[in-house]
């Protein structure tokens, strides 16, 4: 079977740089290691994660690579940490995530997994916050066995497979020599150990899933998309050690009137040709309520006004945002028989003084266009 690509295994570009492989690495290795991930290929998906990682962080392997690609005859099944020797295998990723040794202990204290949660808000529970209650399906300690998978009153014991190592060496011979590689023990799943009897309640897991309620704190001014952590209420973790933590993200619902734009708001009042022209005092909702509002005379359709701090609250403490009120003026489709005569009175009366008045500079701008000037 050919191998595929190493820039694809780990989802970057060909001039991805040193941290940006480092990264895709990383995220990989998280989501693919096989005491996290217990699908039947995550071992073979992280290996060739690993193999692709060895040789695109190392200058002088890439660099063959580039030019050879899997073919490289400076590179060997038996040397250098590749997939073949594998080098320290999930002893090196686990170094890399929770500062172990060579090789990890598989009885060692593990952080829990990471959760996320989507919250769904209106446009003003996001502008000012709230208090609520979640319930998320989790994990958690089996009640009746501690967590540790074992019926009440019988003992765990060292893996008879695995020597209590968690791992085995498996050797196989190729055309290019005895390759090793280091696989997670099947009958104890990388623990070490092995029980004489499942709890029942949970299977020998160590673990059930159930739904809880969590209390959330919003703060005033999130945006869409954004995320708070709960911190410690992930998944529980394992040997002792310390539970993950709940992301909530957001998905603000948009408001009927108002558009937001980091923390200004925006809104449009509609006003009538009486208004515009002879000017007026109108109210204005804002998030906060009714505000009064002057509108000269001779407003213009499209003029924009601005409420100072009429905005939403940053959700980091930065002050506060301004309200923007676009004026819209709305002409009539029905009129009756005296406003219509009254218009065109009105319209006799002007004649073209307000036009060239309102308009002039803008009528010899395209004057001065038709003739190329």
């Amino acid at each position: 079977m050919s191998k595929r690509d190493y820039y694809d295994v780990l989802g970057v570009s060909k001039d991805a740089d040193e941290q940006e492989i480092k990264k895709a690495y990383r995220k990989l290795a998280r989501q693919y290691h096989p005491d996290v991930n217990k699908e039947d290929d995550a071992e073979e998906k992280f290996i060739e994660i690993k193999d692709a990682y060895d040789t695109l962080s190392d200058p002088q392997k890439r660099s063959n690579y580039d030019r050879f690609g899997h073919e490289d005859p400076n590179q060997g099944f038996g040397g250098g940490g590749g997939a073949g020797g594998f080098g320290g295998g999930f002893g090196d990723i686990f170094d890399m995530f929770f500062g172990g040794g060579a090789s990890r202990d598989p009885n060692a204290p593990r952080q829990g997994a990471d959760l996320q949660y989507t919250m769904t808000l209106t446009f003003k529970e996001a502008a000012f916050g709230k208090d609520t209650e979640i319930e998320i399906p989790k994990e958690e300690n089996c009640e009746t066995c501690g967590g540790d998978g074992a019926k009440p009153g019988t003992e765990k014991r060292t893996c008879r497979q695995c020597g209590g190592q968690g791992q085995m060496n498996v050797e196989q011979n190729t055309p290019f020599g005895r390759v090793v590689n280091r696989r997670v023990c099947d009958r104890c799943s990388g623990s070490g150990v092995e029980v004489e009897e499942k709890c029942p309640t949970c299977n020998g897991n160590g673990r059930i899933r159930r739904n809880k309620k969590i209390n959330i704190h919003i703060p005033e001014g999130v945006d869409h998309g954004q995320q708070i952590r709960v911190s410690g209420q992930g998944e529980p973790g394992a040997n002792g050690g310390p539970p993950g933590d709940l992301f909530v993200v957001f998905n603000v619902q948009p408001h009927e009137f108002f558009e937001r734009d980091g923390d200004d708001v925006y809104c449009e009042m509609p006003l009538t040709f009486v208004q515009v022209t002879l000017g007026d005092e109108i109210e204005v909702p804002t998030l906060r309520g009714k505000v009064k509002l002057k509108i000269p005379a001779g407003t213009q359709s499209g003029t924009k006004f601005r409420l100072r701090n009429k905005g939403i609250n940053n959700v980091h403490g930065r002050g506060q945002g301004d309200q923007h009120v676009k004026v819209q003026v709305v002409t009539p489709k029905k009129l009756t028989d005296r406003q219509k005569e009254l218009l065109r009175e009105f319209a006799e009366i002007s004649g073209d003084e307000e036009t060239d008045e309102q308009h002039g500079n803008f009528f010899d701008r395209v004057k001065r266009a038709f003739r190329g000037e």
